[in-house]
């Protein structure tokens, strides 16, 4: 277990409140909830159970990130009804669902945390919730997995206080055939064949977003030529792209999502590209996907469900978070437990103060308010759907981008950078270009 305090570099309250409005929707309303008050009441503890070490490290230190500098914002605005966030956190390590539950159970047992928020932890994403439903706190993951919403729905009572900050990843599935109409639509794209392929690995993430595109291409005028289940990791494709040359597809969308495989995929693609576009899961948003691919990297299509937007409210968090953490820290991993801390804050301010463990009177009271709030964000608008306690999704679910967080498509354009945003509009920052392999 790891507690963190403030920091003296964290501005004084007046300068902090200049600035609020540039943080989004929440700061400035916490503010005034406050009222002046400063945060020097009893703390109230706030934790989180991260894959802090393994394979999954680089994204769980910026997840403790996220929510240190959530819990030091909001201190900065006079916490939460004058009580300043006291956060702990939990190692998760290589994840499954027995860990997970047993470091969110010492949070609540060593700590009495008043709420849990996470990014993401590897399992069945249904897991956590039970030991939160027993405790009577507010639980706030980004697992993206349906699971959650299935589970919620199942049983809304004792699952009330768990909620799923963004869309599950089901959308995006029918997220990315939409995507492709509107590049067909505004004339950015023209298929040359109704062909799609469709590569993914074994598990519930990679399949559930496959199984999403297979069941409703069809629907937008797509067949899919390929379905293909590869075994992972992997390193040689060879198999897999000698059928996409035997049988060129328009498309070709790689669920599999370990940045190394994919960029081995389009190593070996570039020395004989079908003229594909080619979108992949997640990989391409880590630098290590682009400084193996090289020049083969230019072109691909990848998209977040929850990331922070390259906005007014999404550049100003990401100078604070890299001055905060270093210049190559992620910040679209700590947007995540970033924006849910704010609106687990914002929503027990309404609420008139947090709930501890089997305090579920309070902590109703709390959920009731989250469910209600719509709420803009780094990474969008958050408002929940209140019969599974998720996030809706833009523009899949609604064609309001103020009422659903925005399903995000980056591009990436030079292989020294990251993805531009090139849709949904009214957030695309840069136009769509057509890949140098397709003629």
């Amino acid at each position: 277990m790891t507690k963190l305090t403030a920091p003296s570099i964290i501005p004084s309250r007046r300068v902090f409140l200049k600035g609020a409005a540039a943080l989004g929707g929440s700061a400035a309303m916490l503010a005034a909830m406050n009222d002046g008050a400063r945060a020097q009441g009893a703390a109230i503890p706030v934790g989180q159970a991260a894959p802090l070490t393994d394979f999954a490290a680089a994204d769980g230190v910026e997840f403790q990130n996220g929510l240190t500098l959530a819990c030091e914002e909001i201190n900065a605005l006079g916490g939460i009804l004058g009580r300043p966030l006291e956060p702990y956190f939990e190692d998760t390590a290589q994840m499954g669902d027995a860990t997970n539950v047993q470091a969110v159970q010492r949070l609540i047992d060593r700590n009495g945390v008043h709420a849990v928020i996470n990014g993401y932890n590897i399992g069945s994403g249904a897991a956590i919730q039970d030991v939160i439903a027993d405790s009577g706190i507010i639980y706030v993951h980004y697992d993206t997995t349906i699971g959650h919403n299935a589970l919620i729905a199942s049983d809304p009572d004792r699952y009330f206080g768990s909620f799923q900050g963004d869309p599950a990843e089901y959308w995006y599935g029918p997220g990315f055939l939409a995507f492709l109409k509107g590049l067909e639509e505004r004339g950015e794209y023209t298929r040359n064949n109704n062909k799609m392929a469709v590569i993914l690995s074994a598990g519930v993430y990679a399949a559930n977003i496959a199984n999403a595109i297979q069941e409703q291409a069809a629907s937008y005028g797509w067949e899919i030529s390929l379905f293909e289940t590869v075994n992972v990791p992997i390193s040689e494709w060879g198999p897999t792209l000698a059928k996409l040359r035997a049988d060129p597809p328009s498309v070709i969308a790689v669920t599999h999502f370990l940045p190394a495989d994919l960029a081995q995929f389009m190593v070996q693609f570039a020395t004989d590209p079908t003229p594909s576009l080619v979108y992949m899961q997640y990989g391409p948003s880590i630098p290590a996907f682009r400084e193996i691919a090289g020049d083969a990297s230019v072109g691909v299509l990848y998209a977040t469900v929850v990331g922070a937007l390259q906005d007014e409210i999404g550049t100003a968090f990401e100078t604070r978070y890299k001055a905060r953490f270093g210049a190559n820290a992620g910040h679209n991993s700590g947007a995540q437990p970033y924006d849910g801390c704010y609106v687990w804050a914002t929503a027990a301010a309404l609420a008139g103060g947090t709930g501890e463990p089997d305090n579920a009177d309070q902590n109703r009271k709390v959920a009731d308010r989250m469910r209600s709030l719509i709420w803009r964000g780094v990474t969008g608008t958050t408002r929940f759907n209140p019969a599974e306690n998720t996030a809706y999704t833009y523009p899949t679910q609604t064609n309001d981008p103020s009422l659903g967080m925005p399903h995000q498509f980056l591009q990436i354009q030079d292989k020294t950078k990251g993805g531009l945003l090139v849709a949904p509009p009214p957030y695309n920052t840069a136009p769509f270009v057509l890949p140098s392999w397709i003629k």
